[in-house]
């Protein structure tokens, strides 16, 4: 049997060593609509049912080989929510018995009327896309709050953007996230391998500004026993390392246009040739690239390849400033200092309203980076470290006074939502505030309490 004769979208795999019993019942369940597959001995199955398959399996009990009993335990042990109807001639109460111990879904006693099959099948199959349904709901809620763990925030750029991820991380396309220094284009590289089908695969992270040119290709392809001097023996590549997982390469920007013409060639061909050597070795792998420049006026100046851009820019990820999501500053903030007074076995302090001000008023030019490192200063009972340069500066943006102190409100009043508050009332108290003021507040900057965390508000709290 060939590893592919269980296909993904067969509804019914049918076993049973008689070949005249087979062939009725597989035109049973072919003149039913049901897709079938019908084999004659249950040593073909092993472990070539797909992952997460929407079928059902109907199988005799005694057979040469492994008999029905046999199988259902090797089925369990690979999916114990798949459903097994076993079929016997022999009308053996206790073998019945026996079987629906072992978990199977149904009995069938030979002979029997095909409306029977027919009823028990359908039924394992309604059960079968419930339980695969439900596991999908709760992957998605997984990799959602996994997401939402990873890239913290409530503004609309980070929910705009874990939405992306969602959305990309199940594909195949390779992608290029664009982001300042800082901003935490690892962490999303990571976060669409973790969410991918290739998270078991390996995740390799190169930078390829740090490296000399004199190495780069030799890293990045491999190189053969003598391809150039010193190279004594074979070296596998970057990209040959990744073989099955993902490779994310840091400021692509940074790369000689003769690496990018080798890169085109990889991206388009899906092969790879050592340095030295004539062999084309085929890659599974998806590639995330990033950048912090702008890869189309790098284009335009002919320090790019516009074919590489052009190849690169199917899929673009870009990753907000920090100066652009004013009201998730307090809220990573905290986080990091958290983290950082629990790594030190230190009491964890809350910034003064004075502290927080100056946080607003930062302009975060290494964004995440920058901030993670204050808040870990201020953990240390260091001070922040910007009361000198944030002296005078304007808040993140610039913008009139109104608009100034506007911005600054509501990145207060998003910081606190953020911290675990159980009705708006709770909220509303530690900001100082009447509940009434905090909803209307809510409704003036376009905030939701639900949102954030909390319940939806009660006019009557």
């Amino acid at each position: 049997m060939s590893d592919n004769l269980i296909s993904a979208d067969a509804q019914v795999l049918l076993i049973d060593d008689d070949p005249h019993l087979r062939k009725a019942l597989s035109q049973t369940l072919d003149l039913a609509g049901l897709r079938v597959v019908s084999l004659g001995d249950a040593r073909e199955v092993g472990a070539r049912l797909p992952a997460d398959w929407p079928g059902v399996v109907v199988s005799d009990i005694r057979m040469p080989g492994i008999d029905g009993l046999e199988l259902l335990q090797q089925l369990r042990g690979r999916d114990a929510e798949l459903p097994v109807i076993l079929i016997t001639g022999h009308g053996d109460i206790q073998l019945a018995v026996q079987a629906m111990r072992a978990g199977a879904y149904d009995f069938l006693e030979k002979p029997f009327p095909s409306e029977a099959l027919l009823d028990s099948v359908r039924r394992a199959l309604a059960l079968r896309q419930l339980v695969l349904d439900n596991r999908s709901l709760r992957l998605a809620l997984a990799d959602r709050q996994q997401l939402t763990a990873r890239l913290l925030g409530h503004s609309p750029a980070m929910l705009r953007l874990r939405e992306q991820i969602g959305a990309l991380a199940g594909t195949q396309a390779d992608v290029l996230i664009l982001g300042e220094t800082g901003a935490g284009k690892e962490v999303v590289a990571r976060a669409l391998h973790d969410l991918s089908s290739r998270r078991n695969g390996p995740f390799v992270a190169i930078n390829a500004g740090a490296l000399a040119e004199s190495v780069v290709e030799s890293e990045l392809f491999g190189h053969e026993p003598g391809a150039f001097t010193g190279a004594q023996k074979r070296r596998i590549g970057k990209f040959e390392f990744a073989n099955g997982g993902t490779l994310f390469l840091d400021e692509i920007e940074s790369m000689s246009l003769d690496v990018q013409v080798k890169l085109l060639r990889l991206l388009q061909e899906r092969v790879v040739e050592r340095l030295g050597g004539n062999q084309s070795i085929a890659l599974d792998i998806r590639v995330i690239a990033a950048t912090k420049e702008d890869l189309r006026v790098a284009a335009d100046q002919g320090r790019f390849r516009a074919d590489l851009y052009y190849r690169l820019n199917v899929a673009p990820l870009r990753i907000p400033p920090l100066r652009e999501r004013n009201e998730d500053i307090l809220l990573l903030f905290q986080h990091f200092a958290e983290t950082a007074a629990q790594r030190h076995g230190l009491p964890i302090r809350d910034p003064q309203p004075e502290q927080r001000a100056l946080l607003l008023r930062h302009d975060w030019p290494g964004n995440v980076r920058e901030l993670q490192n204050t808040a870990e200063r201020f953990a240390l009972g260091l001070g922040l470290g910007l009361e000198q340069a944030a002296a005078g500066a304007p808040m993140p943006g610039g913008g009139t006074l109104g608009e100034q102190v506007d911005a600054f409100e509501r990145a207060l009043i998003a910081a606190e939502l953020a911290r675990p508050h159980s009705s708006l009332r709770s909220a509303a108290e530690a900001l100082g505030l009447p509940r009434k003021t905090l909803h209307d507040k809510l409704r003036k900057h376009g905030l939701s309490f639900a949102e954030a965390g909390g319940s939806p508000p009660d006019d009557g709290e």
